[in-house]
């Protein structure tokens, strides 16, 4: 992993999420990169200075969530974009490759109600770049043993994977397998990528509604450091596809969860 970004909101708490992201970071030597987005529209851009002082201002405010950090020697830079976050991040990665997104669940949102708040669940969804989802307060450790819940056995392709290789050998994780049949699975379902099962020690089918009440039924029984899944649009999040905010009352894990785009779904 060479790439990480950090998306940074205005939560007082954004430099917890980048403290995990540095010790993360520190395991794989990897370069990290902080993002924040600001909007200036064509009007307003066309005032003096206005646009150059905005991205100033949120230069400085970056550069204040990382001066309460310890760094540890990785590299850490700034990065700025005018406009949209997703579109943002599309352009980052397009143009350094980016291997992984640390984030809160709600990067811009206080309610507590929330697991994932409209800008955190945007990135989430709308992108194709692997993400991993730290609750807040998480102190970065090792991850020993990882479950990974899936309703297909089907990954059309391999590097899709790649994150959770890496972590695997980086930390010889134990990942157990977590097959979920759910109403209306088909044969091709059933038929699992053998790249997967050759991460895993072991493999439980499950029969449930959704992907995540299978997960909650077994979630206790694993105790995984880290919970893995696939965003695909008829996969994990699939009833929560709709909008981007996710309540808690829906969804929530208390350790970090590891999202795998699968494109092409």
């Amino acid at each position: 992993m060479k790439n990480i970004l950090v998306p940074i909101g205005t939560s007082e708490n954004a430099h917890e999420t980048l403290q995990y992201a540095v010790d993360f970071a520190t395991e794989f030597d990897s370069n990290i990169y902080v993002m924040e987005v600001f909007s200036v529209s064509a009007s307003a851009s066309s005032l003096a200075n206005i646009r150059e002082k905005l991205d100033e201002s949120t230069k400085e405010h970056i550069k204040g969530v990382i001066d309460k950090v310890d760094a540890r020697n990785i590299n850490i830079k700034i990065a700025t974009y005018n406009g949209d976050i997703v579109d943002g991040l599309k352009d980052i990665d397009r143009d350094l490759g980016i291997d992984l997104i640390i984030l809160a669940p709600r990067s811009n949102d206080i309610r507590e109600e929330y697991y994932l708040g409209n800008t955190s669940g945007k990135i989430v969804k709308q992108t194709d770049i692997p993400t991993l989802i730290v609750p807040k307060g998480t102190v970065f450790k090792p991850f020993k043993t990882i479950l990974t819940a899936f309703k297909s056995g089907v990954l059309k392709q391999k590097s899709i994977l790649n994150p959770l290789v890496e972590i695997k050998k980086k930390f010889e994780s134990k990942v157990s397998l977590l097959f979920v049949k759910t109403p209306g699975y088909t044969k091709e379902d059933l038929k699992i990528n053998m790249s997967l099962m050759g991460l895993s020690s072991e493999l439980t089918q499950s029969e449930n509604p959704s992907t995540y009440l299978g997960v909650l039924q077994h979630f206790e029984a694993k105790h995984p450091d880290l919970l893995c899944v696939f965003r695909r649009k008829r996969g994990f999040f699939k009833k929560l596809w709709e909008r981007n905010t996710i309540l808690k009352s829906e969804f929530y894990a208390p350790v970090p969860v590891l999202v795998l785009s699968v494109k092409k779904d």
